[in-house]
């Protein structure tokens, strides 16, 4: 009689791990970048990748490309110290930016000498024969064009974490931060102002109570739920959400640490970028919660 053959049992023999399952789809090489993205995205379909792996993997792709003229913050926007003012005058500045580093200039934003960190600021205030402009720390300068993928080697390497970018002509066009760069990886990195995605857009800091006054709110809101949540009257026949309500009143981006009141209440933003808000504290006015 012809023996039969007992199927093979598997269930003892090692699982792929999860790089010998994307190594095996990824097998077959792609001649180019367009090739490759549809790759990973077969993979994330067939869950062999998920959202988050998806997304860095495409963030450090993009970073490659990416010049630091695109992420910098503006000249403008930057909070910097004047080293020719008192400390007491700085330190309130330096309090409500809630910056640990700031570029420090001399009389002119494009005058950078150096760069001043919070902590040295303090420690000038229990040693008052400190000499400020010795605390400064080496400002380092790059052009607008330079590689996101270089500085961000250039950063590791020099364990620095904010450089001054400058124009064509050597004059001052913004700054940068390793954070900037390590956003466009890994997506927005939480402070102490952030919450967790999966709760409201709007959070009471009393308590959901009728006679709340403050709130916590992500600049996605669409206005419709600011409304009904807080009782007011925007309207939405231009913009969706209050980071575009906001974004209008100002006329421009505002930076952290901006304020400004909108109909009956005062908008004070917690958090923000170079090019969108992201947090905002809203307080009814005291006025409004009169009426």
């Amino acid at each position: 009689m012809p023996k039969i053959r007992e199927p093979m049992d598997d269930t003892h023999l090692p699982r792929p791990s999860f790089i010998e399952r994307l190594t095996s789809w990824l097998s077959r090489e792609p001649d180019n970048r367009e090739e490759l993205l549809e790759l990973l995205h077969a993979a994330y379909e067939n869950n062999l990748l998920d959202a988050d792996a998806l997304a860095m993997i495409e963030g450090v792709m993009q970073v490659s490309e990416m010049q630091v003229r695109e992420i910098m913050i503006p000249r403008a926007q930057m909070d910097v110290v004047d080293i020719n003012d008192a400390r007491e005058d700085i330190l309130p500045y330096v309090i409500e930016t809630a910056h640990s580093r700031f570029p420090a200039v001399d009389g002119e934003r494009d005058n950078v000498i150096g760069i001043l960190l919070a902590k040295d600021l303090l420690r000038s205030f229990t040693e008052e024969d400190l000499n400020l402009r010795d605390q400064l720390r080496p400002a380092i300068f790059i052009p607008e064009s330079k590689r996101l993928n270089v500085l961000l080697k250039e950063f590791r390497a020099s364990r620095n974490h904010i450089a001054i970018v400058v124009d064509e002509y050597g004059g001052v066009a913004g700054l940068v931060t390793i954070e900037d760069v390590l956003e466009q990886i890994v997506g927005d990195i939480e402070d102490e102002y952030d919450y967790d995605e999966a709760e409201d857009n709007i959070i009471s800091e009393a308590g959901n109570g009728a006679g709340d006054v403050a709130w916590r709110v992500k600049a996605q809101t669409e206005i419709g739920d600011l409304n009904q949540a807080l009782g007011a009257s925007f309207t939405d026949d231009e913009f969706d959400t209050v980071g575009g309500l906001v974004t209008h009143a100002f006329g421009r981006v505002p930076k952290r640490g901006e304020s400004i009141e909108i109909g009956a209440f005062h908008f004070h933003v917690l958090r923000a970028d170079s090019r969108r808000l992201h947090t905002l504290r809203v307080e009814r006015l005291p006025q409004a919660s009169l009426l």
